[in-house]
């Protein structure tokens, strides 16, 4: 299925909004369905958005990479060529609104936006510090919103394909959004806006062909969580976090959730007493205070 923003995106009609555990399951058939000619993914420097980048990257298409780290972009971007790939690579602070819409503007067209940028960061069991906190939701909450509404705008304007979707926005949330924890309560809360955002406004957006999927991953080995002194089970590589992501936009998924477990736990444990959440929390390592952009 293609239309003239270069899109080419398998959908199941009729389909749930959110994976099973036997969706879960997916295989590299599924990933090769999103087959996106125009995809712009921001934090693709590292971690999950630089395996996305590279899961997207084929002959053919165009990638549209943004991050703050030149070196760490450049050599992202060079494995993306090197698989084929048209790639433009730009020097972005998703804090930066008026650089985030030139950043959109300047593309010919948008398939597929991943909006994955962001920061995290906890207490380390003491008050989280106040420019921390803003932090935090400047680059996961508004730098999504920077980036995603801009895009909608251009996506609006394009040509529906067979599927009637103009373009798709994928926020990248996580499992956290479920669970207040007290040791990373900026972190948590600017997940949980994020991915309310996603869900509330795809329904919204449907009329207009523009569809939104709030992606909710567990624990991945990314410089994220290579600090965090707490048990993370269940991590998955990157490489594999990205498969199950595009196989849930290519699913047409609201709520891409993974791996069930963890997510299953995350719900358990947001809907836990207060009191018993914090006892629980008192119970392991604090999370540090500061940690890289992923």
């Amino acid at each position: 299925m293609e239309d003239t923003s270069g899109r080419q995106i398998a959908r199941n009609k009729g389909a749930p909004d959110q994976l099973t555990a036997d969706q879960l399951a997916v295989d590299q058939v599924a990933v090769d369905q999103v087959a996106v000619d125009q995809v712009a993914v921001t934090g693709a420097s590292s971690g999950l958005g630089r395996a996305l980048a590279l899961a997207c990257a084929r002959p053919g298409a165009t990638l549209h990479l943004a991050a703050r780290d030149a070196a760490r972009l450049a050599e992202t971007a060079a494995a993306c060529r090197a698989r084929g790939a048209g790639v433009r690579e730009t020097l972005l602070d998703v804090r930066d609104g008026a650089a985030c819409a030139a950043w959109i503007d300047g593309m010919p067209a948008i398939g597929l936006l991943i909006a994955n940028a962001g920061i995290s960061g906890g207490t380390g069991g003491v008050a989280e510090p106040a420019g921390q906190v803003r932090a935090i939701f400047e680059t996961n909450v508004t730098g999504v919103l920077n980036t995603a509404l801009p895009a909608m705008e251009r996506m609006a304007g394009q040509t529906p394909g067979a599927d009637g979707v103009r373009g798709r926005v994928a926020v990248i949330a996580s499992v956290a959004a479920f669970f207040a924890a007290p040791g990373a309560a900026a972190y948590c809360a600017s997940k949980s806006a994020v991915q309310r955002w996603a869900e509330a406004t795809d329904a919204t957006e449907r009329h207009r062909g523009i569809r939104l999927h709030a992606v909710c991953p567990g624990y991945i080995r990314t410089p994220m969580t290579a600090v965090n002194r707490f048990p993370m089970p269940l991590m998955l590589e990157p490489e594999e976090a990205a498969r199950r992501t595009l196989a849930g936009i290519a699913a047409g998924r609201t709520r891409i959730a993974y791996p069930w477990p963890t997510y299953a736990m995350a719900r358990l444990a947001g809907a836990l007493p207060l009191w018993l959440q914090a006892l629980l929390a008192s119970r392991v390592p604090s999370k540090p205070v500061t940690q890289p952009e992923g």
